[in-house]
Formats: structure tokens, sequence, C-alpha cells
């Protein structure tokens, strides 16, 4: 086998490991391998195969890899269960007592657990502010305006 088609064939490769394991590192093997495959075509020895092939690799992984990655690797994701609870409300179902560390309230009926910097009563109306883990941190809501006729 030549090694042109060595070289095509680690493409390959690299191409179907990116796919099953996407880390933005085997892409960039895999345009390298291509790149070297066109060294290996224009008849350089396998030497200077090699080196193009490592030096190649390298540049591609540090230089254009932090800029893909950025993109495609850098966004918030999927917010947990409780920052999609952020802005809601709902009411108080066990007191909370700030000084003996939390109750429970219901939001979009779900029981969760609760802490607040204020007391509030079984029964009051809540916003959630934001969460500790998967404790909802809650404040008292004023009452919602009534529709308008």
């Amino acid at each position: 086998m030549s090694l042109l088609a060595v070289w095509l064939v680690l493409a390959l490769v690299a191409g179907i490991v990116e796919i099953v394991v996407p880390a933005l590192v085997f892409l960039f093997v895999g345009v390298a391998a291509v790149l070297t495959a066109g060294t290996a075509w224009l008849g350089f020895s396998p030497t200077v195969q090699v080196v193009f092939f490592a030096v190649s690799s390298l540049l591609l992984l540090l230089l254009v890899r932090p800029v893909f990655a950025s993109k495609r690797l850098g966004g918030k994701g999927v917010p947990s269960r409780t920052e999609a609870l952020v802005g809601r409300r709902g009411h108080v179902t066990e007191a909370i007592d700030a000084a003996r560390g939390g109750g429970r309230v219901n939001v979009g009926g779900e029981d969760w657990a609760a802490r607040s910097v204020e007391p509030l009563a079984n029964g009051s109306e809540i916003r959630v502010d934001g969460a500790d883990g998967i404790v909802l941190l809650v404040s008292s809501a004023p009452a919602a305006p009534a529709p308008v006729k």
C-alpha cells in the first residue's frame, strides 16, 4: 500500500473516531492526514511526510481548535431543572423559617425544598429567585394583578 493510501485511510479513521467521540481532536488529525496525503502525492519523502503531518497536526490543534471549540463547545448547554424554575410562582406547603433552615414549596405541581431570607407562612405565594443545588431560593411574591375586563 502506498503512503498516499495510508494517509487517506488515517484521515478516514480519524473522521470516524471524531464522529464517535466528538472532542474536536481527531477532526484536525484527519485534516492533517489529508494535507499530508497531498505531500505524498507530490512525491516528498516519507520523512518529510511524517514531519509535515506532526507539524500540521500540532498547528491545527493549537491554533484552529480553540476557535472551533469556543463556538461548538462553549454554549451554556441544557439548563438544570431548578434553573428552569427561576421566575416562576408557587406556594408554600410547609412554612419556611429562615432561622430553622427552610421549608417546602410547590412550583408547577412539583414539591421542592426551599429557603428564604424572610419567614413565609404555609399557603403564601412565592416567586423562585434562584437555586442552590436542588433547594429553591424563594421570596414572597406580590399578588398577581386582576385581569382587565
